[in-house]
């Protein structure tokens, strides 16, 4: 691949619903530069893009890939993101450093969960963006539907700049409105075709329409469409281009990946539309050494900087990090310094990702996307600079995991094998967390959902040799007293010779704090030296109550009276004594289970009010607030047992459609409701 300049690049995220036929449009974008001679498919596993073990086993796709073609005098970058919604952290990370992305809409589903967040992703980040509308050859079709499902749900930004011919038996081409050319399908490619008269009655209303965006795009432009004056060819795609910039235009572009329709057209859009660098804005950052503001163009002539946006770890291989190189240039054999971990490294071999295949480069100039081999410290989001321009860009938002499950080695003596192989693929999808609960002794996986967390498992035995069992989490529940108890804890052992004896008589009741203890005694009924061995005995049982074995909290203990012994006496004995009393006073202050309670904000639309708070109640939660947070949506603020909400993640994808999301966190203890006490004892005893 020849060396481009920066404003010869372009950046473009494929986003959308899954299945809408991202892979088959990067695989035909692919064929129509002619890197390959055979279109892919992903049900055949021989795509460009899916070429993960787990992608193809699935027929979707699971991560970014990144595909360089070059068309003209240009080359694309295009970042082919996943559409299932468990993978969304690899969509954050291709958007961050896209210029521009194309919506892919499947013609024959029309507007879907996936559009829309395609949308909500993009608009936040005021990508400037296209739709494509792909499957238009399949049957029952109906461009005029989709369309208006676009600008009802969309508005009239939504811009068709092309429009299909023969959907009614077929797709059998185009017409680029901006332009006016028609391309038709042969049966093995499209190529150009007058426009018919009989095709006026459509297309010149859209292409008024456009010329009105035009006008409004400049004043000179506004008075000379109102002196009734023909635009150029050029004064139209730069008054368009400015309006897609702007986010004021967003173009509908029409084909069929599959057979290759349409797929010229958008080739020269994405030249035509979507920003260079130099239409970016400038990466804003801080000094990490005083912590001052610093900002970069996207320019080779400055200072370097990258950003690391993907991980690829290969056990046979090694971990491969992605940048894109925000200012001047990356060569092998420079010293780049990790600002946000401190360190100096060396880059190696330098060379572009497409799919798997590695192509060597001499350089990597300002704008583009490089990958880089056994780099020691980086980590996804670090930024990589001149050590004496020193920068630190914002990290990569990633969502926060909200399904948790365990995992458990289905071979003994594969722990520590789990233990690694998670930590390198945290490296690769910083979606997901890995936590080890020191209580219940769980290995837990925190993920987007179901099938993120089969991906990973999956993963963990393919690249590392590791079977493991997905079980659910045990919770972590408390005991502690509801009620008063005054006992006595007597321990007196006699064998002939050194015997032992304790004994403790102490008062039990509820308290704010974890645990108290005081001490009553007077005249020296227990020694002063034993009363640590007193608290200290108390102490140690309260890993485990008397109920299932659960750590007690919010007790007070008063050690008020007991008897000892000279020579029989020692801080043992008085340490069993005190744990005899503990267990009989447990027993006599009614012991109760308290089970955590999670404070949960989840944001839904407006439609699925009713559902969400039925569905609530029904898990034992209750409903403290909502709120309005914009765009039809509504905050629900609730509090429910964390024991009700282990697959919430799944459920409320399933009440929504994918539409809602939510956060939680550990906010308390609560009792537990007496009926469902017996029942948690029971399974509890079980599994011990």
């Amino acid at each position: 691949m020849k060396g481009y300049v920066s404003d010869s690049i372009r950046n473009v995220a494929l986003v959308g619903h899954g299945g809408c036929g991202k892979t088959i449009l990067a695989e035909a974008m692919l064929y129509t530069t002619g890197v390959i001679n055979r279109l892919g498919r992903t049900e055949d596993g021989n795509t460009v893009s899916d070429f993960d073990k787990q992608e193809i086993e699935r027929n979707l796709s699971i991560s970014t890939s990144l595909i360089p073609i070059e068309w003209e005098k240009d080359k694309y970058n295009l970042l082919d993101t996943p559409g299932y919604f468990d993978f969304v952290g690899e969509v954050n990370s291709a958007l961050r450093i896209a210029g521009g992305a194309i919506i892919v809409v499947d013609a024959s589903s029309g507007v879907e969960v996936g559009t829309e967040k395609a949308w909500e992703y993009t608009s936040k980040r005021n990508t400037p963006k296209l739709i494509f509308l792909n499957k238009m050859d399949k049957e029952n079709v109906n461009y005029d539907k989709v369309i208006g499902q676009l600008r009802e749900k969309f508005g009239k930004a939504i811009a068709p700049f092309a429009i299909p011919l023969g959907t009614d038996r077929g797709l059998r081409g185009i017409v680029n409105v901006v332009d006016m050319v028609a391309r038709e399908y042969n049966g093995k490619e499209c190529i150009d075709a007058p426009i018919k008269e009989e095709w006026l009655d459509k297309i010149n209303p859209i292409r008024d329409m456009l010329i009105e965006s035009v006008a409004e795009s400049d004043e000179v432009l506004m008075e000379k469409y109102f002196e009734g004056e023909e635009f150029t060819q050029e004064e139209i795609h730069e008054g368009l281009r400015k309006g897609v910039l702007a986010g004021a235009v967003i173009p509908v572009l029409v084909g069929s990946a599959i057979n290759n329709i349409g797929v010229h057209t958008l080739l020269n859009m994405i030249d035509t539309y979507m920003p260079t660098p130099k239409d970016m804005k400038p990466y804003e950052g801080i000094n990490p050494k005083n912590n001052e503001k610093v900002v970069r163009n996207i320019n080779s002539s400055e200072p370097f900087s990258a950003l690391v946006f993907k991980t690829v770890v290969d056990p046979y291989v090694g971990k491969i990090s992605l940048m894109k190189v925000i200012s001047g240039e990356l060569k092998p054999d420079m010293e780049v310094y990790n600002s946000e971990k401190d360190e100096v490294e060396k880059i190696s071999n330098l060379f572009l990702m497409r799919g798997k295949n590695q192509i060597q480069v001499e350089k990597v100039v300002a704008g583009d996307i490089a990958a880089v081999a056994k780099l020691q410290y980086v980590q996804t989001g670090d930024t990589l600079c001149d050590k004496n321009n020193p920068v630190m860009y914002s990290k990569i938002a990633f969502p926060q995991p909200t399904l948790f499950m365990a995992v458990e080695p289905k071979a003994k003596g594969d722990e520590e094998k789990i233990g690694t192989g998670l930590n390198k693929l945290m490296e690769e999808d910083p979606s997901f967390i890995v936590q080890r609960n020191k209580e219940t002794k769980q290995t837990l996986i925190g993920g987007q959902g179901d099938m993120h967390i089969d991906v990973i498992t999956s993963k963990l035995k393919n690249k590392f040799g590791v079977d493991v069992a997905v079980v659910d989490q045990i919770i972590p529940y408390r005991e502690t007293i509801k009620g008063k108890s005054d006992v006595q804890g007597k321990h007196k052992k006699q064998s002939g010779g050194h015997g032992q004896y304790g004994d403790v008589k102490i008062r039990f009741e509820p308290a704010e704090e974890e645990f108290v203890f005081e001490e009553e005694i007077f005249g020296g009924s227990v020694p002063r030296n034993y009363i640590p061995a007193v608290e200290k005995g108390l102490r140690e049982c309260l890993e485990s109550g008397v109920l299932a074995g659960f750590k007690v909290v919010n007790m007070k203990a008063i050690l008020y009276d007991g008897s000892y012994h000279d020579v029989d006496s020692s801080e043992m004995a008085f340490k069993i004594a005190a744990s005899m009393a503990f267990k009989k006073g447990i027993e006599a202050a009614k012991p109760a289970l308290l089970e955590p309670i999670m404070h949960v904000e989840i944001i839904i639309p407006e439609d699925y009010m009713g559902d969400i708070m039925g569905d609530m109640n029904k898990r034992r939660g209750r409903i403290l607030g909502m709120e309005p947070v914009g765009e039809g949506n509504q905050k629900v603020i609730a509090e429910a047992p964390q024991a009700e909400l282990f697959k919430y993640a799944t459920d409320l994808r399933s009440m929504t459609q994918a539409r809602g999301s939510f956060i939680m966190e550990f906010t308390r203890y609560d009792e537990v409701p007496s009926q469902l006490s017996p029942k948690i004892i029971e399974a509890t005893k079980e599994r011990k």
